[in-house]
Parts: structure tokens; sequence; C-alpha cells
């Protein structure tokens, strides 16, 4: 028998606790099954509700148009046990125990997948008419708010503000967004390519108030730092998200510097048998040559397929995948694939001022990053080509009637 042979029969008769019942858990525990795993499986939540997706929340949800998102998976026929309504309080490694509300839960592998948790407005927590947008509760409580058409107050522009920004106008509010920085999505991309976004603002019938700073929320009325009062019915503060990982103080387990778990690229921790996925871990990426924390949907869909091939001993399978997203805001698909943050030049495709435009990144003329508008070809064709590592011809990328794969030189 060869040793990978032995270390995947020793693994069947393991048991794997997943943490954390979003996309990044719930997908831990599929691919497991579905990759032959045959020992048993738990999988953890602190929400009560059956596991659902979260972007239809900002959206669906959010409008009435539907009434969950509960992912479509019969936990049941694959033999995952459920055990929901259960908040993680602790990890004591030692003795490969995950304490609980209910009491301890013995593991051979623990897979840390409780994603992120939403940052909120200091002096706001627990004041009425003051809402986050996270959990299906969240959007619950926000619906009739939305139906009622109140005015409404937005406490930052990134991606989540924009989204409900663009439902709650859809609905019929009045909405205001404050935003800290000088222009929308300003810890995201780069200030020349928001500038056309915040046109999208204005066109909407969104007031987007930049430079601006809340100082204090009364009843009715959101007060900024100028002294300015804006009239509000309901606040909802997108100011940005952390890695849910305070329950981990004391455990042993390596945390990073926005308090992620620290991963390696096989996705494991650095304690034996202890595994991070999704939002709230870190990985170092060969491709990008740093460690990267991504807060997206697709990184929880793909990294448990690392997670699962790893328990079951497949040693080398690497996590390094090309980071992607999607926003729907203002009437635009936005896309985006890879990661910008080392490229050395831009280049546009198409008028930032039309309905259809992208902006691609190279370094060295390779293709590192593209943000597609309304061009979703350009979407998939540039994330194969970032995968793939392909040098471009700028001057051919920049005519956006040529299609990408084009664009490549030899």
């Amino acid at each position: 028998m060869s040793e990978q042979t032995q270390r995947r029969s020793t693994s069947q008769t393991r048991r794997v606790v997943v943490v954390g019942a979003g996309m990044a858990g719930v997908q831990t525990a599929v691919a497991l099954r579905e990759q032959g795993f045959t020992g048993t499986v738990t999988l953890i939540g602190a929400e009560p509700h059956q596991p659902y997706d979260r972007p239809p929340l900002s959206k669906a949800v959010l409008l009435g148009k539907s009434e969950g998102s509960a992912f479509e998976v019969d936990f049941e026929a694959l033999g995952i046990e459920l055990a929901l309504g259960r908040e993680a309080l602790g990890v004591r490694t030692a003795d490969h125990e995950l304490d609980t509300e209910a009491g301890p839960v013995p593991y051979d592998v623990l897979v840390l997948a409780t994603g992120a948790e939403p940052v909120t407005l200091p002096g706001t927590e627990g004041v009425p008419g003051v809402h986050l947008l996270r959990t299906l509760d969240d959007a619950e409580r926000l619906r009739p708010v939305l139906a009622r058409q109140h005015d409404i107050v937005v406490v930052g522009a990134g991606w989540i503000g924009a989204e409900f920004a663009t439902a709650a106008r859809e609905a019929g509010c009045a909405v205001t967004v404050v935003e800290a920085a000088d222009r929308p999505l300003a810890g995201a991309l780069p200030a020349e390519v928001t500038a056309p976004m915040t046109a999208w603002y204005a066109d909407s019938g969104t007031d987007l108030r930049t430079h601006a700073r809340v100082a204090g929320v009364e009843p009715g009325a959101v007060v900024l730092d100028d002294g300015s009062r804006l009239p509000a019915g309901a606040v909802v503060v997108g100011i940005g998200a952390r890695p849910a990982t305070a329950w981990l103080t004391g455990s042993g387990i390596g945390l990073g510097a926005h308090r992620e778990v620290l991963a390696d690229d096989r996705l494991r921790t650095t304690v034996p048998d202890v595994y991070a996925v999704g939002d709230c871990a870190s990985f170092p990426s060969g491709r990008y040559g740093e460690r990267l924390l991504i807060h997206h949907w697709d990184n929880a869909l793909q990294g448990p397929r690392t997670v699962a091939a790893n328990i079951l001993g497949e040693t080398d399978a690497v996590y390094d995948p090309v980071p992607y997203f999607w926003s729907e805001q203002f009437g635009r698909f936005v896309q985006y694939a890879g990661h910008h943050a080392a490229a050395d030049r831009l280049v546009w495709r198409g008028d930032p001022s039309g309905p259809a435009w992208s902006v691609c990144w190279l370094r060295e003329d390779r293709l590192v990053a593209l943000l597609a508008v309304g061009r979703p070809r350009d979407l998939a064709q540039g994330r194969r080509l970032i995968e793939a590592g392909r040098h471009m011809d700028p001057e051919a990328l920049s005519d956006p009637g040529n299609p990408l794969k084009n664009a490549t030189t030899a």
C-alpha cells in the first residue's frame, strides 16, 4: 500500500468538525463527501436557520422577491450532521476539542469557516433604527423599512453600501450615502477607476456625500461632523468587515494583522489538524507573491475543495486561485478578477462614461487583474488569461472591439 493510499484510508475513519455554516463551511462538508470521505462530518453554525447563501440578502431577500436563500443541499442524504444555533466559544487544540454553548465537541480534524462580521459604527451599537446587513435576520429587519419607503442614510460607499443603496432606490426610498473618503470604493480601487462610478449615484437619484463623517445618530437624523443633519428613518452601516475570529483568542492558532487565521498554501493553520477557509483566513499566493485575505463569495466556494483534498491526503493540493467577485449596483453588473496591487500599468477598454467598459492591470505586460462593467466576455476571457499568466499587447488590449484573447503576444 502506497503512503498516500494509507493516509487516505486512515482519513476515512476520522471525525471532521466544520465551524461555520455559510458558503465556506457548507462547501467544505459537501466537498468531503464528493471526494469520497466516509468518516463523520459535523457542520456547526451559530445561527438557527438552515444554512443559506448571503449574496441574495442584499438583493432578492431584501426586496421581498425571495423568502430566503437556503442552500439546495440534502445534508441528511450526504450524512452531514447539522448542529445549528450553536456558537463556538473556543478551541482546546491539545485536547482536540471544540468548546460550544452546548458543550465540548471532539474532533480529529477541525475546519474553521466562521467568515467575517461587519464593522459597527462606534457609538451606534444598540441604537434603534441603525442596521447592519450581514445575516438573514438583518435582511428581514430591513425589508419592512424599505417597504415603508423611509428616508435612508447609508454609511459607507463600498460594495455593500452601493448594493444596499441600489435596492433602497428600487424600493422607492430617498437615499443618502455618506463616505469618509473622497470617493466610492476608496479602499478597493484606484481613484481613476472609481471616478466614473461616482456619477452612478447621481444617475440613480442617490445623494452621495464624500469627505463626510458621522458624528452621531439621533432619532430621525444622522449628524455629520460638519454639523449638518440628514433625515433618516433608518441608518444602514456598511463600513467593512473583519474576520470572525475573536473566539479563537488563547487557542494557539496563529492570527494575522487583521486578526484573520493564518493558513498556508494548503489552507492548514499553524496548529496540526486544523484548517481554515473563506473570509476568516488569509493564505500565501504564489501567483501574486503576497498573502491574500479575500472577503468574497468565490473564495468561499473554491477553497473548500482544497481543504477536502488535503484532509483526504492529497498533499499536492495547493490553493492559489485568481480572486473573483461581482457586484450588481445602480443597474450595472460589475465584475473583478485578479489582484492589482503590484500592477505597473493600467489600460482602459471602452468609454468609462458609457454603459460598458473594462480596465486591465498589467505587470511587465502580464495581465494580473481586470475590472469589467457590463462586459462579461472581457471578464471570462481575462480570468483565463490571468490564470495562464499570459503577456498582452497593450495597444491591442486598449481596443474594446478586439477580444481580449486576441490581444496576447506570442
